[in-house]
């Protein structure tokens, strides 16, 4: 059996977002450090191989110099430059028929001179260049080349030992190394940012999606509420009385109109939202409209003025009507002082749709808030003010709410006017 899911649907978002964070950085991080490797072990054999060349320059030029006529003659090595500079070097017997070695003047490295005529041996008797590594007598480890000297009879004679000190060439690669690791190091936080950021607009409109599905739930679950305890009241009295039945009736269906209009009206913001379906904008007359909304929209005692200019908006009349419809009613159920009607004022002109009351207004605290779901500061209701504000937003527009000077609180529905 599976094990249940832990968690909201956002906290495993989050989650996600963090896993492919951590996967992509990952797989860069593998991909660097493979680049890394290749460009430090390329530096060493590159820093190998200069030494190297350096020493068979010298091999190979000394070689050139030493003339061997019956015996080894050092007359053109001793003022030859490469007796005075690095890489050092030395021309040894090495088993062969015995000769006094020459040691180059300058001493680069500090070697052994057994070590040196134990190369020399190895390349005599090998009759083979040898190239290696070896301590030097501070136990620093430097370069060797070996090459033989060959007599005109092609008998080997002897052999050139040059060595090079690696100080220089391994300082130079230890700073690539640092150079390469910091840089790793900057990378790869680079690019987890990047992935971080990346792997959060991958997840945005999921998440966008979660929201407006909680949302909806939320708004649908504050909306029937009312309407439902209602409905469970009327059923209850019904069956206590069942004499009183017939007389309920109405009220049932009304509630259930309201309810069926209330889950309509949340589903097609829904469904708008998620773009699932398109706002359907025609052009429509904002004062008729308007005028339509009041006479439809029941009073309940309350005095309801229209002063409305022809103004003609491209817009959703559906959704136009729902938001007015949640605007009128919102002040007549609210915009009134106790114990007093509600006395409530609509203006249409250019566009905007006024809507003022004589209630006890909006708390400047809490202003800010009132759009929001569920907020209620005694003249307003902030699910119906909410479901406005969104098809003001809709249709680029906006809704506004500031209190008026007399008292009472006024809101302003904007929409764009259409051209003439």
């Amino acid at each position: 059996m599976n094990a249940p899911a832990t968690g909201s649907a956002a906290a495993r978002l989050r989650r996600l977002r963090w896993m492919l964070t951590a996967v992509v950085t990952t797989a860069n991080m593998v991909g660097l450090i493979g680049f890394a490797w290749y460009l430090i072990a390329n530096d060493a054999e590159q820093g190998v191989a200069t030494v190297d060349a350096e020493l068979h320059r010298v091999t190979t030029g000394v070689s050139r110099l030493v003339a061997f006529d019956g015996a080894v003659d050092f007359g053109l090595v001793n003022p030859d430059e490469l007796n005075d500079d690095c890489p050092q070097f030395a021309i040894m017997p090495g088993g062969a028929p015995a000769f006094r070695s020459h040691l180059s003047r300058r001493a680069c490295v500090t070697m052994d001179t057994s070590v040196l005529s134990g190369l020399a041996a190895a390349s005599v008797s090998a009759a083979d260049t040898v190239t290696g590594y070896q301590r030097d007598a501070a136990g620093d480890l430097v370069r060797v080349r070996v090459e033989p000297l060959y007599s005109s009879d092609q008998t080997a004679i002897g052999a050139i030992v040059a060595v090079a000190g690696l100080g220089e060439q391994q300082g130079a690669h230890t700073r690539l190394v640092w150079f390469v690791v910091g840089s790793l190091v900057v990378l790869v936080g680079v690019l987890g940012a990047a992935a971080h950021v990346l792997s959060g607009r991958i997840i945005r409109p999921s998440a966008d999606a979660l929201g407006q599905q909680e949302v909806l739930l939320a708004e649908t679950a504050h909306d029937l509420r009312t309407p439902v305890a209602a409905l469970r009241s009327l059923a209850e009295g019904a069956q206590a009385n069942p004499a009183q039945a017939p007389a309920l009736v109405p009220r049932v269906v009304g509630l259930a109109a309201r309810m069926g209009g209330i889950i309509d009206g949340l589903l097609v913001r829904a469904r708008l939202a998620a773009g699932v379906e398109r706002l359907a904008i025609q052009p429509v007359w904002l004062d008729q409209l308007v005028t339509t909304v009041i006479d439809e929209t029941p009073a309940h005692g309350a005095r309801v003025t229209v002063v409305a200019a022809p103004t003609m908006v491209h817009a959703d009349p559906g959704l136009l009507a729902r938001a007015i419809t949640n605007l009128v009613d919102n002040a007549i159920k609210y915009g009134h002082q106790p114990g007093t009607g509600a006395v409530v004022h609509v203006t249409v002109a250019g566009g905007t749709v006024t809507v003022a009351d004589h209630g006890p207004g909006i708390d400047a605290a809490y202003a800010a808030e009132t759009f929001d779901r569920f907020t209620s500061t005694g003249g307003s209701s902030g699910l119906g003010l909410s479901i406005v504000r969104w098809v003001a937003q809709a249709h680029g527009g906006r809704l506004s709410v500031y209190n008026a000077d007399e008292g009472g609180a006024i809101f302003e529905l904007s929409l764009p006017v259409s051209g003439s």
